[in-house]
C-alpha cells in the first residue's frame, strides 16, 4: 500500500486479522530491510497477533530517520519526515482503535523517536536491539514527557548494538552509517521509568538459565519492562531463527507473545 507523507509517497504492508481487530500495532524493521523482509526474518509471527491488525512500514532506502544524532545513512541526509509517515497510516488506519508501535534496531530508534516526539499516536511501545541515545547522542531532547509503557528486549551477546551501551563497534558504525554513545539496556528501561515518574526500585525473575525479566512497576504509573536474553545476539527473541550473521536467537521468549501480555493483556 502507498500513502503521502510529508511531500513523500511512502510504502507500507498492512495485514488485518478475520473477524476485525481491537488495536493497530506499527511495526518498524531494522536497517538495510523493508517490511518484506522483517516478515522473513521474524517468519512472519506479528502477523498473527491475536486481534491486531499490523502496518509493516518500509523505511527510506532500508533506514529510519531516528532519534540518534550521529545517523548518517540516507533517511538522515535527506531529512525524511518518518514521523509524518507514521501519523499518515495512524490517521489512515486507526479508526479510533488504540495504536502500539514495535520497533528492531533502528526501527527500536524510530520508536524512541515516537515516544518523545510524537506519543499522543501510540498507547505503547515494544524496543527490539535498540537503546536510548545517551544525552550527546540524543536528537529530540527537551519536549513534554507523556508516560507510555514500554517493552525492551536485548540480547546480552549484541555485536551491533551492545547489551552494555556506549559506542558501537568500529565495523557497524561504518557499516550501518550510525555512531554517537548509547544507553546500555537496563539504563534504557530505568531511564523509561523515570520519565514515568516509577520511583520504586526495580524488581529481577530469572525465567530461565537464558532469560530473566526486570520491571520497573508502581501503582498509578505506566510500567517498564526489559527481558534480558542472555547470549542472544542481534535478534528478535521468538520461534524463528535469525541468520546466524547476527547472533543466536533466544527461544524462551516469544516477543510478540510478551508484547501482548505486557501491553494488553
Amino acid at each position: 500500500m502507498q500513502i503521502d507523507a510529508a511531500g513523500r509517497t511512502r510504502s507500507y504492508t498492512l495485514i488485518e486479522p478475520d473477524g476485525g481487530h481491537d488495536r493497530l500495532l506499527l511495526v518498524f524493521h531494522g536497517s538495510t530491510q523493508n517490511a518484506a523482509k522483517f516478515r522473513s526474518f521474524t517468519g512472519g509471527v506479528f502477523d498473527a497477533i491475536p486481534g491486531t491488525a499490523v502496518a509493516y512500514l518500509d523505511g527510506f532506502r532500508g533506514n529510519w530517520n531516528d532519534a540518534r544524532v550521529a545517523s548518517r545513512f540516507p533517511a538522515r541526509l535527506a531529512g525524511v519526515d518518518d514521523v509524518a509517515f507514521a501519523e499518515a497510516v495512524v490517521k489512515h488506519h486507526a479508526d479510533g482503535r488504540e495504536v502500539y508501535a514495535a520497533g528492531y534496531s533502528n526501527g527500536g530508534g524510530m520508536v524512541v523517536r515516537l515516544l518523545h516526539e510524537r506519543p499522543d499516536l501510540i498507547a505503547g511501545a515494544t524496543i527490539i536491539a535498540a537503546q536510548q541515545p545517551a544525552p550527546s547522542n540524543f536528537l529530540v531532547p527537551g519536549l513534554p514527557v507523556v508516560p507510555k509503557p514500554v517493552l525492551i528486549v536485548h540480547g546480552t551477546a549484541d555485536r551491533i548494538v551492545p547489551y552494555e551501551g556506549g559506542e558501537m563497534a568500529a565495523w557497524a558504525r561504518l557499516a550501518f552509517k550510525v555512531g554517537g554513545e548509547m544507553l546500555s539496556a537496563p539504563e534504557t528501561a530505568a531511564y523509561f521509568a523515570a520519565r514515568n515518574g516509577i520511583t520504586a526500585p526495580p524488581t529481577t525473575v530469572e525465567i530461565s538459565a537464558s532469560l530473566s525479566r526486570t520491571d520497573h512497576h508502581q501503582a498509578g504509573h505506566a510500567p517498564v519492562r526489559l527481558f534480558t536474553a542472555r547470549g542472544a545476539g542481534h535478534t528478535v527473541p521468538g520461534p524463528h531463527p535469525a541468520p546466524r550473521l547476527v547472533g543466536r536467537t533466544n527461544h524462551d521468549l516469544h516477543t510478540t507473545t510478551a508484547m501482548a501480555e505486557f501491553l494488553w493483556s
